[in-house]
């Protein structure tokens, strides 16, 4: 018999029904032990060395697991694919050796970045030793921690009583927070103003159009600064006949966005389905440790805490297998699409999110799935299927109407879409701030010189706006491009800083 050591039920309980009763599935909770927060529980004078405690919580779970290997054959930990995973099974190890529960037992590190039955028995088939560098790594941010911590959080408990930890990363964020505050209180608005034109073609057709040009001159956002300038403009362009100067065409392929990493889920969960970042990380886990389907229980994405946006070569066959079989061959590229990670720092040492099995459509796991999970699962499936799919072609329209000599120029835009491509399948969320598309605009038929009259002209006045306060998804983006965090901290980054701030 040999022991298995996962960090939550749900998983142990799939985990040991793949591999039947020669092996005894157990869990640690996560973390069994922490650093004391007393002084001197990190020493920096003594290399570094390093007091750790197994708290009361965690208590029970370790007396499990140390009776359960008294008659093990050999122990065997599953935790976690990434550092904390490598930091917990590390623990439990340390600990199982100080009472002296490992003597001439096998001890073996296994890793999977999905829960199904061929995943957990290739891992199992494929032990290694547990990875050192990983655990120096987590020592060394946990040593981190606890010196910045440790000696700040003090002041943190005078100046703003209630307030629970300050932290190397977490006061980062904050401070990103709060310099944004500031930005939007010092911000001074400015006034300016846009005019626009509607013109009759001759057959009824309306067009509008935007003012680009002014005496020759090409206008940019704050040329019109006040309404003297706006009823200039509007003179100006009510003074005189007006007729298609230029047409300009042109075809634009817009590709689609890489499989989604830790940070991108939680960004596109935000703005399309308004969920926070530790929502979105609670429903993944529930997703990724598995649901019952057909009396089994079944992972159905990979390991969720990911910076990488490759995808194994059976998956992305899987991918252009079903986009040929349901959308057909023009949908297919002609060869797989391969992404690179823009993100600073990025490890990259698991897979992108993705389902487990793309043929397992979010149609068929209704009744399977509660509300929250059948919405992340929809939305991780179409991102991954469209990944791998054609670009999205349109077919962009600009026209000059303009009076002669080119003295006023009003410019009318749009774009039809000439074939949808992975846009059939997954929307790109739009950013806070960002301009809307013009995709569904459409100009009609005109010739250059064909004269254009004149319907109306509406000058519009605004004024600039300060930067945008931070919403989650704006926020786990700028950690992210700033190289702040991980992508197993984004959610409680977050959670903290809202306590700080509330």
């Amino acid at each position: 018999m040999h022991v298995v050591v996962v960090e939550s039920p749900a998983k142990a309980k799939t985990i040991n029904k793949y591999l039947g009763p020669n092996y005894k599935v157990l869990a640690s909770y996560g973390h069994i032990r922490d650093l004391p927060s007393k002084d001197g529980s990190v020493r920096p004078d003594e290399d570094f060395a390093m007091d750790w405690e197994i708290d009361a919580r965690s208590a029970k779970q370790v007396k499990e697991i140390a009776d359960a290997m008294k008659g093990a054959d050999g122990l065997y930990l599953a935790t976690d694919p990434d550092r904390e995973g490598e930091a917990i099974a590390w623990h439990v190890r340390e600990v199982l050796e100080k009472k002296k529960l490992l003597k001439g037992k096998e001890v073996k590190r296994v890793v999977f970045n999905e829960i199904t039955k061929s995943a957990i028995v290739e891992a199992f088939n494929q032990p290694r030793e547990l990875d050192n560098e990983l655990v120096d790594a987590y020592m060394a941010r946990r040593a981190l921690d606890y010196l910045v911590g440790f000696n700040l959080s003090p002041v943190l408990w005078r100046k703003l009583p209630g307030s629970r930890s300050a932290g190397r990363v977490q006061s980062v964020a904050l401070r990103l927070l709060c310099e944004r505050e500031t930005d939007i209180e010092a911000f001074k608005p400015q006034e300016y103003w846009s005019v626009h034109g509607t013109f009759d073609t001759g057959s009824g057709i309306m067009v509008d159009t935007n003012l680009t040009f002014l005496d020759s001159e090409k206008l940019g956002k704050m040329s019109l600064t006040c309404e003297a300038d706006a009823l200039r403009a509007q003179k100006a362009i009510e003074s005189g006949p007006f007729s298609v100067a230029k047409i300009e065409k042109k075809k634009t392929r817009r590709n689609p966005s890489p499989p989604f990493t830790t940070s991108t889920l939680q960004q596109d969960a935000s703005r399309k389905l308004h969920f926070s970042a530790k929502k979105t990380m609670q429903v993944a886990q529930r997703l990724y440790e598995g649901v019952n389907i057909g009396g089994e229980t079944v992972g159905l994405i990979t390991y969720m805490r990911t910076d990488g946006v490759t995808m194994a070569g059976e998956a992305v066959s899987a991918c252009r297998s079903l986009i040929g079989k349901n959308y057909g061959e023009a949908y297919l590229p002609a060869t797989p699409r391969v992404y690179k990670t823009k993100a600073k720092n990025a490890q990259e040492a698991h897979e992108a999110i993705r389902p487990t099995d793309v043929f397992r459509k979010p149609k068929d796991m209704t009744g399977h799935l509660d509300a929250d999970q059948m919405k992340l699962y929809d939305l991780i499936w179409k991102r991954t299927i469209s990944c791998q799919m054609e670009p999205m072609v349109l077919d962009q329209v600009a026209v000059d109407v303009a009076q002669a000599e080119r003295t006023v120029v009003m410019r009318a835009t749009g774009s039809i879409i000439a074939f949808d491509g992975f846009y059939r399948v997954y929307h790109e969320s739009r950013e806070e701030g960002a301009a809307k598309d013009d995709d569904q605009r459409i100009l009609p038929d005109m010739t250059q010189g064909q004269a254009m009259a004149l319907s109306k002209v509406s000058p519009e006045q605004h004024f600039t706006q300060p930067p945008p306060r931070f919403s989650e998804a704006s926020l786990v983006k700028r950690l992210e491009e700033l190289g702040i965090g991980r992508p197993s901290t984004y959610a409680s980054i977050i959670s903290v800083c809202k306590t700080a701030i509330m």
